[in-house]
């Protein structure tokens, strides 16, 4: 890596821990959520052409007929565009995106990148709800500013606790990941846990830098309190159903316990994946 290459990574994470996250969250919310036609028009128009964002997959095709940039961006898909897995014994990925990084949960530990782990205390922000998960397996999706923002069950099962975790919000882009400790156990975040055929289950949504919400089927749109909330549940949900979304991009974890699957040998990370596809099987 050229001399400049480094420069700019680092110019770019400090930037991250000095800016206001929150306040520049928020400001960026109230724009991405208004309806006035100059401004979310605007704001559509030029995200389209920064990211190149492949509107015939979209239900509704007309990017400017969305009546917010966040409706635009929480767009639906058309039907059949993704066909989720039939195999019973699949696990599929949650969403469009790519994998950060999977693989077993070493003695508590998950991997986020050259360097850089977590534990999954820290994820899941309560040690008894995160005991299930240690020495088991995990999986990380980022979903970049491009791809669909709505998160989808990896494999059927009955939500049964969301707990909100505030945190900071980073962005979680491989740069980031790279050089942030603790990068999703650090941002804030909404741990959703289920109940399966074969044991515990988690997908965490955790947020990053300007992303305005986070939102599930459960609880709707997460308003932050600056406290940890835990909500109790019991709402089945198949494979593939829609379990929240995004608005503006970031990460989903996806947790496993020990010995119940494995993930399919020819994802590694880096590896694209979208939302349906089989990623592993159970065992």
């Amino acid at each position: 890596m050229s001399l400049t290459s480094r420069l700019k990574k680092q110019i770019f994470i400090q930037t991250q821990r000095v800016v206001p996250q929150h306040q520049l969250s928020r400001v960026v919310g109230k724009v991405a959520a208004s309806e006035n036609p100059i401004v979310k028009n605007a704001v559509i128009t030029a995200f389209k052409a920064q990211y190149g964002i492949d509107m015939s997959i979209a239900e509704q095709s007309n990017a400017l007929k969305f009546k917010s940039f966040n409706e635009f961006f929480t767009r639906a898909l058309k039907e059949g565009v993704r066909d989720i897995d039939t195999d019973v014994t699949s696990i599929v990925s949650p969403a469009d995106g790519a994998i950060s990084q999977l693989g077993p949960i070493v003695e508590g530990d998950i991997f986020q990148a050259k360097g850089q782990k977590f534990t999954v205390d820290n994820l899941i922000a309560d040690p008894q709800l995160a005991e299930p998960f240690k020495n088991g397996q995990f999986a990380t999706v980022y979903l970049s500013p491009k791809d669909y923002h709505r998160v989808h069950m990896p494999f059927a099962g009955t939500l049964t606790e969301t707990l909100y975790v505030p945190g900071e919000l980073f962005s979680v882009n491989q740069t980031t990941a790279e050089n942030i400790p603790g990068l999703f156990a650090r941002n804030e975040r909404m741990v959703c846990l289920f109940d399966t055929e074969i044991g515990r289950m988690a997908v965490v949504l955790v947020g990053a830098m300007i992303v305005a919400g986070i939102e599930t089927v459960a609880t709707g749109k997460v308003k932050p309190t600056g406290r940890l909330e835990l909500n109790q549940h019991q709402l089945f949900l198949d494979k593939g159903a829609e379990l929240g979304r995004f608005y503006l991009g970031s990460t989903a974890v996806v947790l496993f316990e020990k010995d119940k699957m494995t993930w399919d040998a020819a994802f590694k990370a880096n590896s694209t994946v979208v939302m349906g596809e089989a990623m592993g099987h159970t065992l």
